[in-house]
């Protein structure tokens, strides 16, 4: 594992950390143990500098699942390190400035600073990654992280609802970004995405290179905010200032104009690619601005900003990659201008942006409004954080000599020369894309100048504010302070920018100038003569200036918004009726009778596998392999056909769990007579500790109604039990025949111990062969315990109506809060022996299991076994004594045991889950065997522990 690696894991390494530091260090604020963190990162990166601008590329994979071609492969050139830059740059901002903004006492920032850290090397990983499935997977995790980071305030209906509609919109983008993925893969046969440029000019013609196109492109603008799937990013901004200021500005909504730059080399050739990339940049950039302007909240006002300044990037891109493979002969570099415009906007963008967010965070976090109607005269009042705002809109607005200028000028440049392309007949009507390009120009000075003058000069209102306004606390000022230098300071000497970082990242963007022996040399100047980009400045100027006089008397923050409404409503409207039909839906089948939903289970199960049957060649039923039925099997089947017979007729539950139990345990001794001694163990526990869970259930059950057997015949119930019964006689007359495949048991006979240092073939397959599963297992498993636990405890509202028997329960007339536990003296005194004998036995099965019988597995559930007998001897109240121990937090200690077990293998370069073992002499002990599986052995022993004593105790009591 390289350093790269290292880079994209220390941030989830560090958000499992927070929480504990946090807690050792109670006076401290959490942020300063989080910002070394994006502040190391960032350094790290700037030293990579002198690298990647020399043309090297720096690359390292890490084997992960090589027979699906999905490996954990991390490349930064110079694309990528731009955004690593900004990433971790700007996030050492954003820390910084929230642990001034956010108070410690009110605010839970162990979870704030989690969620950021989660989302901080979920970027990192998406622009690092250099495998299609895995940057997929840090894709949708960055829509996870920025999920709970905008609901943070999850107490506000209208937090939840900028959450949930963010969520939605990006993982719906997200999947449709996965299909296209998977297209890409169906042309390449590689999810690289070095090898998938290289194969660009192969695939272009092919049916399936459109439609993979057209389903990134969905992903790429639902992450960054492109008209029509704008309207979760206004919404976004009911989070905290310090998420908007880094998700919504510099990183998340960036998320998708990377992976339009990252794919260009991939589609940029096609003139598909150029009308809609660039057609819907220029309808966003549009949109945005006109929409700024109406409204009345300043993050508001930035967000649909955010959302032009977005459009106007993508625009560039879509102009710059196209112009550059259908421009005339020696015009490429001339239109790779507009590539290298993009991508300093970019960076001027992140700058000039985060610093208007942090700035509006502190009118909100002073006065206690962010309301323009409200606001005015705070120039004298606040005047660093109006010299911030003052650099901000400039920059924004494009005026010297600020950063913002530079790239207005150059977008500008790109629009001039769009009418050189020959694609489409467009040289006919090319006008019109500089006119957008200044009309949109002219709003955005609008609402710029609404930003700065509305806030800072006029009169100050006093008596609308809920708090007297003063200027921020030192550290708040120090990080918007430090992008409002950078404005200048790119503006002044931008090509500081452009040897370190354009060009390596135009280089990336536009390899194949590279490969037709052209070199990028990026020169920018903040005077260049009176070019007709001049002109269209002053025009901006002086339009702008002209529809702001009219902007304020139309009064027209006053006037009701409606602009943009409508796509609201159809979202709304939608999932409204989505909801109504799911649950419509839900009402038909889910109508609360077991016995109507183990229909529908046997009748999909029939069905489904009674198909395959019928349609596969393969499977052939042959007995003449079979052994003979001895005596005992045949003694032990008539048994568990005679218990499982009398289920029915029990007159008493007590007798039916008996019933049951004796079937299980029947087939426990079949297990003793096909020599399975690992199956043995862990059939005759679970069936004793579902025999306990049976008899707790008790308490939930209603009172047992004793009625004569009258046993009806029903023909659907009767089709459907032995539907199911035939189904899963074949399946297994047909998989014991095994004429479709090849048994593959003398592969784990031969190899068990060669490969994996185990003798014990049966925990072999679950700890290190098929260990994937085995983890995932372990997980399901936590989640429905979790999900048991809540069940249990859910509370119904006091509003609503209650069954009697909950209001006796309610009123003390049922024993109930806790299971008392036994009177027995007997079993008292009994277990307080027997516990230890089965925990020392449990601990046996554990340390003996990879090579003898037991594992981590049927440990566990022996010493729940004895777990379970201490708390009916003694009851609840009594055991939590004896035993305090959160089993849920168990659950989770298993899970992370297992998963870190399997990503330390990463760090000898090696797939995830992979184990090692080896001979070691130790003193007293000897030659001994020592097995990384025993960690993660370990994991399952924990989990299984915590899982099985969360469901027991949750259901064995009712508090």
């Amino acid at each position: 594992m390289s350093l790269l690696h290292v880079a994209i894991i220390v941030p989830f390494l560090w958000a499992v950390l927070t929480p504990l530091l946090s807690g050792l260090l109670r006076r401290a604020h959490t942020g300063w143990l989080v910002l070394p963190v994006p502040a190391v990162l960032f350094v790290w990166f700037l030293l990579r500098i002198p690298e990647i601008t020399q043309g090297k590329a720096l690359r390292s994979s890490v084997e992960w699942m090589p027979s699906l071609g999905i490996d954990f492969t991390a490349c930064m050139d110079g694309l990528g390190l731009l955004f690593a830059l900004l990433i971790t740059g700007i996030g050492t901002l954003v820390v910084l400035y929230s642990i001034f903004y956010l108070d410690k006492s009110k605010e839970s920032l162990r979870h704030f600073y989690v969620y950021l850290l989660l989302f901080m090397g979920a970027m990192l990983g998406v622009v690092l990654s250099d495998n299609l499935m895995v940057l997929y997977g840090f894709w949708e995790l960055t829509s996870v992280s920025s999920f709970l980071l905008i609901a943070f305030w999850h107490t506000r209906d209208k937090s939840r609802y900028g959450a949930q509609k963010s969520l939605l919109i990006t993982v719906f983008g997200g999947l449709a970004m996965f299909a296209g993925f998977l297209l890409l893969y169906a042309m390449t046969g590689t999810f690289s995405i070095r090898e998938t440029i290289a194969q660009a000019h192969d695939i272009a013609g092919q049916t399936l290179f459109v439609p993979a196109m057209l389903l990134i492109l969905l992903g790429a603008f639902t992450k960054s905010a492109q008209f029509p799937f704008h309207i979760w990013l206004p919404d976004a901004m009911e989070a905290p200032t310090p998420v908007s200021a880094y998700l919504h500005s510099a990183t998340m909504v960036k998320a998708g104009i990377y992976l339009v730059a990252r794919l260009s080399p991939v589609f940029a050739g096609q003139a598909e690619w150029f009308w809609i990339v660039s057609g819907f940049g220029l309808a966003t950039l549009v949109y945005g601005s006109a929409t700024a302007i109406r409204q009345t909240d300043l993050k508001a006002m930035l967000a649909y900003s955010t959302i032009s300044q977005l459009g106007l990037v993508m625009s560039l891109l879509g102009l710059g990659s196209a112009s550059a493979y259908f421009a005339g002969a020696g015009d490429s570099l001339l239109y790779a201008k507009a590539t290298a415009a993009a991508v300093f906007h970019l960076i001027n963008h992140a700058v000039f942006k985060c610093a208007l967010f942090m700035a509006v965070g502190i009118v909100d976090h002073e006065t206690g409004t962010r309301d323009l109607r409200r606001l005015g005269g705070l120039m004298r009042l606040m005047p660093i954080t109006f010299t911030v705002a003052l650099i901000g809109t400039f920059s924004m607005a494009g005026l010297p000599p600020f950063s913002g200028f530079l790239s207005k000028e150059m977008f500008f440049t790109s629009m001039l020369y769009v009418q050189r392309l020959d694609l489409w007949s467009l040289r006919s009507w090319g006008v019109v894309f500089p006119a957008v390009a200044w009309a949109a120009s002219v709003l955005t000075f609008v609402y710029s100048m609404i930003v700065l003058l509305r806030t800072f000069a006029g009169k100050l209102q006093s008596d609308k504010l809920k708090r007297k306004p003063h200027e921020a606390p030192l550290g708040m000022l120090i990080p918007p302070v430090v992008l409002a230098s950078c404005a200048v300071v790119f503006g002044l000497f931008p090509n500081l920018l452009a040897y370190s970082l354009l060009e390596p990242a135009m280089a990336a963007i536009l390899p194949d100038l590279l490969a037709q022996g052209e070199r990028f040399h990026v020169s920018i100047r903040l005077w260049h003569g009176w070019t007709p980009e001049v002109f269209m400045t002053i025009g901006v100027v002086l339009a702008g200036a002209a529809l702001y006089k009219l902007y304020g008397r139309l009064n027209v923050l006053q006037r009701p918004k409606t602009g943009g409404l409508w796509l609201n409503r159809l979202y709304d409207g939608g999932l409204g009726a989505a909801e109504t039909f799911a649950y419509r839906l839900t009402a038909r089948y889910m109508t609360g009778s077991v016995r109507h939903y183990l229909i529908y289970i046997f009748v999909f199960f029939g069905v489904a596998l009674g198909a395959a049957l019928l349609l596969s060649n393969g499977i052939r039923f042959d007995t003449s392999r079979y052994a003979p039925v001895s005596f005992y099997e045949a003694a032990a089947a008539l048994v568990m056909t005679a218990a499982a017979v009398a289920v029915p007729f029990a007159n008493s539950r007590l007798t039916a769990i008996i019933l049951t139990g004796a079937v299980g345990y029947m087939v426990t001794l079949f297990f003793i007579l096909f020599r399975a001694p690992d199956l043995a163990l862990t059939q005759i526990i679970v069936e004793t500790v579902s025999v306990a869970l049976f008899l707790l259930c008790f308490y939930h059950l209603p009172k047992w109604k004793k009625e004569a057997f009258r046993p009806r015949f029903k023909l659907f119930r009767f089709l459907v039990a032995a539907g199911a019964g035939a189904i899963v006689t074949l399946i297994a007359l047909g998989a014991s025949s095994g004429g479709a495949f090849e048994s593959i048991s003398h592969y784990y006979v031969e190899e068990s111990y060669r490969l994996a240092g185990g003798k014990n073939i049966v925990n072999v397959i679950l700890v290190d062969f098929r260990g994937f599963d085995t983890m995932l297992e372990i997980t399901v498993l936590g989640i429905a315990s979790l999900g048991i636990y809540a069940l249990v405890k859910l509370r119904l509202d006091p509003s609503l109506p209650r069954k009697p028997a909950e209001v006796e329960r309610a009123n003390g007339k049922t024993a109930g809060g806790t299971f008392a536990g036994s009177n027995d003296v007997l079993l008292k005194t009994i277990s307080r022996a027997v516990v230890f004998i089965m925990i020392t036995f449990a601990l046996y099965l554990f340390f003996a299991g990879h090579n003898h019988p037991g594992g981590g597995f049927i440990g566990a559930l022996m010493t729940a076994s004895a777990l379970l007998l201490l708390a009916i001897a003694f009851g609840t109240s009594a055991f939590r004594g004896i035993v305090p121990v959160d089993f849920r937090k168990l659950t989770a200690a298993g899970l992370a045991v297992a998963f870190l077990t399997g990503i330390g293998s990463f760090a000898f370069g090696a797939p995830f889950l992979s184990h090692a073992f080896g001979h070691f002499h130790l003193p007293i002990l000897g030659d001994t065997e020592l097995a990384t599986a025993v960690l993660f052995d370990l994991g399952v022993y924990l989990s299984v522990v915590g899982v099985a004593m969360t469901i027991l105790l949750t259901i064995g009591r009712d508090s």
